[in-house]
């Protein structure tokens, strides 16, 4: 049996966190039109253009000793950096000085934003990679050559470095800069809340905000539970390879999109999520059990977080009987009077509005009451 997931949506039921400081509303927005509850925390904060004076320094040797390339990374990159030097009265000659050289951009966005400042792109790449670019200067021949590199607040591995081997100079250009959020509050709730495996998926779109969520977790003496969750429990979605780095540095499994865009990336994360659910024939109704809810028979069911911790431990052993003292240690904060679990599953039953779901077994404990053509009725 297939459910619709149109009524309610592929991320009904499952929190996913976002730490992104730029764009944040855009993908909260996609992610929320899909059901998704949305948990935002930004991991980083981005210093304004013309407040920077890396920048301006940078633009001043530009404009003083041209370059022969010049790379743009990202639209908003570039546009900001037009925008910062018209405010600093350089504009005109900074345009001037990039028509004189040979432009390349990234992807079709940067194109667009080159483009529309009244400059030419020379050349761009097909796959939208860094390391397309790369390749393109080095089998060039960049010897002799100064070339200018608008970064984009994520590190480019090897990319100067490499230049530099092969004897190009290379002026790198600090569009914006990230610095920790003003408000760190939000961030060590995310964190909290991560460590306590209450989101489903976690959401990374630049390199610097896995960095930063990393560090912060160090900060706090939270490393260790961060890693396990993400290992083993929490879904982690990078829009990226260059964004996944500092995860995978840490031997957490990365889920990435084709395509390096928001749109694609939760795509991919509403095929993942649900197929990742635990789904259960129980007293011949279909029971899918998701991060904050649950779907009987195609039908939402907002459950508590006390509930959610008793069904998965009933899950855990579908058809078992289940004693009150292990569902007792299942709970949050879980005290010594098993009248708490009786509490939470009356609180559970009613929510999952179907209560022969759940049997009691007098002086024993709990079990699911599930049918026992499971395997050939639903499959997993």
């Amino acid at each position: 049996m297939q459910v619709d997931d149109t009524a309610h949506g592929p991320l009904a039921g499952f929190t996913v966190g976002v730490t992104a400081a730029r764009r944040a509303e855009e993908l909260g927005t996609l992610l929320r039109r899909r059901g998704a509850a949305v948990l935002h925390a930004p991991a980083l904060r981005i210093v304004q253009l013309a407040d920077d004076s890396e920048l301006l320094a940078a633009t001043k040797e530009l404009i003083g000793h041209a370059p022969d390339v010049a790379v743009a990374t990202t639209a908003i990159g570039f546009r900001g950096w037009i925008e910062a030097a018209d405010g600093w009265g350089v504009g005109d000659a900074l345009l001037e000085t990039l028509r004189g050289a040979e432009l390349l951009a990234r992807g079709p966005k940067v194109k667009g934003a080159i483009r529309a400042a009244g400059l030419t792109d020379t050349w761009s790449p097909g796959s939208e990679s860094m390391a397309e670019v790369l390749d393109r200067l080095l089998s060039e021949g960049v010897a002799g050559r100064r070339i200018a590199l608008q970064l984009h607040g994520e590190p480019l591995p090897g990319f100067v470095e490499s230049l530099t081997a092969a004897g190009a100079e290379v002026v790198v250009v600090p569009v914006y800069r990230w610095t920790p959020p003003q408000d760190i509050a939000p961030l060590d709730r995310m964190l909290d809340v991560t460590a306590a495996r209450g989101l489903d998926a976690i959401t990374f779109t630049s390199a610097p905000a896995a960095a930063s969520f990393l560090g912060r977790a160090e900060t706090r003496g939270l490393l260790p539970e961060i890693l396990g969750a993400l290992r083993d429990d929490v879904l982690v979605a990078c829009v990226g390879p260059v964004t996944a780095l500092p995860l995978q540095a840490r031997g957490i499994d990365t889920l990435q999109p084709e395509r390096f865009r928001l749109g694609p990336l939760v795509q991919l994360m509403c095929a993942q999520l649900p197929s990742a659910a635990r789904i259960l024939p129980v007293a011949g109704h279909r029971v899918e059990i998701r991060g904050h809810a649950v779907l009987v028979d195609a039908e939402l069911r907002a459950v508590p977080p006390a509930g959610m911790a008793l069904l998965r431990a009933l899950a855990r052993r579908p058809g078992w009987v289940v004693a009150r003292a292990d569902l007792l240690r299942a709970l949050p904060g879980s005290g010594s009077d098993e009248h708490a679990v009786e509490t939470a599953m009356a609180r559970l039953r009613s929510a999952l509005g179907v209560p022969r779901l759940i049997q009691t077994v007098v002086k024993r404990g709990y079990r699911l009451a599930l049918d026992p053509s499971a395997d050939t009725k639903y499959g997993r």
